[in-house]
Parts: structure tokens; sequence; C-alpha cells
């Protein structure tokens, strides 16, 4: 067999439940910055090069399942249990509005042009809410067949894609008609729908595939069979010569995006990896779990000392959860007691 040597990842900790969501900011005058939702209740900010914690926006009553930043990383938005989503000052960590709903919001998204935010849930209707109106009401697109799952914009915001937790597909829904234009077939409900940073492509995990799509003319571009059920993926968003995939393994697993062959599998995980994320350079990615942790890892970066002979699931196990825990502590150094509060509170309502 061959022998592949083992990444290291950064290890981001804070959360008391497992995290749900990942998102990165596009790169800003200060940097790229990633925000993660949790069951537990609190979204945090993170410096998305390092994993150091930057903030951790505090008002939810329910487990959030779903956070973002607007283009400028000025403001955050997170879709909770608590049949709320809220608008926050992404600087302050200060909330701005709470939109409140009638059943648990699943999914948000900016628009590209940071004026509006779309919500969906478990009510079945996609909303869009007007930022320079928080107070006015939302304008309902339509009706979702299912509870909403995912929600993202293409098109210059002319166009919001969704999917459902408990339908097959991924419909487009054109905003000018409010109507569903095209519906991308899955066999299975769809768990993370991406667009790619250049427009060209939807990404989307169903299980037991991983799919790309024509983000224009909505064609299939390739499918690929996945070792594990996953439940995330994210397509390289530089050279688009690479994806990530994350499941119930606990791995998260590097495919050639034009042969689908597997060329990475990093351990270290101890939970099925809910969310996978590549940063917006294409030289990091994220990925977050049932334990609680983001792992941060690095392209190109591997641990020489490693014996390679061991087998992935041999005692090299053990002793890396040790390292990784010993590398937190370094990396992370004095905003572990800040983050230690948040670890005490675990008020989350699962959905």
């Amino acid at each position: 067999m061959e022998k592949r040597k083992a990444a290291v990842p950064l290890v981001c900790h804070g959360h008391s439940r497992p995290v749900v969501d990942l998102f990165y900011s596009p790169i800003t005058p200060d940097g790229f910055f990633l925000i993660s939702a949790s069951k537990d209740s609190s979204p945090m900010l993170r410096n998305g090069e390092t994993g150091d914690w930057i903030g951790t926006f505090e008002g939810h009553k329910g487990a959030v399942w779903s956070s973002c930043l607007d283009t400028n990383a000025l403001r955050a938005a997170s879709a909770s249990a608590d049949f709320s989503a809220k608008l926050w000052d992404a600087l302050t960590g200060d909330e701005l509005h709470s939109f409140e709903h009638k059943h648990i919001v699943r999914a948000c998204s900016f628009s590209e042009d940071t004026h509006l935010l779309a919500t969906g849930g478990l009510e079945k209707i996609l909303r869009i809410f007007d930022l320079n109106r928080p107070d006015a009401l939302p304008r309902e697109v339509g009706n979702s067949p299912g509870s909403i799952r995912t929600v993202a914009w293409l098109h210059s915001d002319q166009t919001i894609l969704s999917s459902c937790t408990d339908t097959s597909g991924v419909r487009l829904w054109d905003l000018r008609s409010g109507k569903i234009v095209q519906t991308l077939e899955t066999k299975s409900p769809v768990t993370s729908a991406e667009v790619s940073q250049d427009g060209r492509y939807i990404t989307t995990a169903d299980g037991s595939t991983v799919k790309f799509w024509d983000a224009n003319h909505f064609g299939l571009v390739k499918s690929y069979y996945m070792p594990c059920n996953v439940e995330s993926a994210s397509l390289e968003p530089k050279h688009g010569n690479k994806f990530i995939a994350g499941g119930e393994d606990m791995w998260v697993h590097v495919f050639d995006f034009h042969t689908g062959e597997e060329i990475g599998c990093n351990k270290g995980h101890h939970g099925p990896v809910h969310c996978v994320r590549f940063s917006p350079g294409g030289e990091s990615y994220a990925s977050g779990s049932e334990d609680g942790t983001i792992r941060i890892w690095q392209i190109g970066l591997v641990n020489h000392e490693e014996n390679d002979s061991v087998p992935r699931n041999g005692p090299s196990g053990k002793v890396k959860a040790v390292a990784d825990e010993v590398t937190c502590k370094i990396e992370s150094g004095l905003h572990i007691g800040r983050e230690g509060k948040t670890g005490e509170r675990d008020k989350a309502t699962d959905a």
C-alpha cells in the first residue's frame, strides 16, 4: 500500500457541542475570517489563517445550525433552533437585529451585495430580508417541497439555490419570477451545497456521492461515489483541481477533481465530520465535527516524524490526539481562558 504522510492540523477548541457549519469570508484588507455554527448556541469568529479566536456571538437560546459573514466580513448572520435568525456586528459582537420565524431556522446567507439576507428552515419558506430595512416584512419566495437545509446566492443575486432535509435535489429559484427554474437531481437529500468562488460550479454532497454542476447551464459536470457517507464537500477555489469531503468515518478526504482519485486522507477528529470548507485562497481548509472541534489543515504541510508504517487506526491515533491537544494550547495561547466560559454553557435546543 502506498505510504502517505499525515498533515498536522491547527486544532481550535471553544465549542462545547458539535460544530455543524463553517463559513469563510472572502479575503479582505484585514485578512480573512472563519465563522462556526454549533449546537452550543454560540457562533464563534476566528482568524481564518491561524484559527485564533476573535469573539463569540452570544444571544441565541437554541442550537445554531448555520452562520455566515458578508462580503466585507463586517456583519455576521446566524440561523437557530430558537426560531430566529440574527444579524450581528462582526467587529463588536453586538446583535444588530433578530428576525423572528415560526419554526427552526436551518440556513442563512448574505447576498453578494450584502443588502439582503436569505433564510430557510422547517417552515418550508424561503425568506429574503432587506437589511437596509430590517423591520420591514420579508419577501417570501414560493413554497419549498420540504424543510430547507441549505441556501446560497448566485448569478449576481438573481438566483438562490436551496436544498431540503427530507427531499432530494437542489432547487434554483429565479428571484424575478419567484419560481423554481431548475432542479438538480440527486439520489438523496443534499446536506451541503457550495457555489465556487469564480461562480462556475455548484458542489453538492448527498450522502453517497459528491457532484459538480455547471452553475450557468446546470448540467452535471462530475459525479463521484464516496468511500463513506459524506455530509459536506468543498472545491479548491484557486485552481479547482481538488476537492475535500467529510462525513461519518471521521476523516477529511482529499480527491483529485478531474479523476475522483483519493489523494489524501486526514485523520484526527473523534466524531463524524459535519462540515468542510476551503479557505478563500486555497492554502488551507477547515473541518468541523461532532467532537466540538474545528481543525484547520494546511495544504502541503506534513508531519515528517510520523511513522507511516503504523496503521491509520493503530496506536498512532492516541498519540496524535495528545499531540493535537498540545498543539491547540500552544497555538491558542491566552485566548483559551476567554473561551472557557462557553464550555460551561450547554443550553442548546437540538432539532
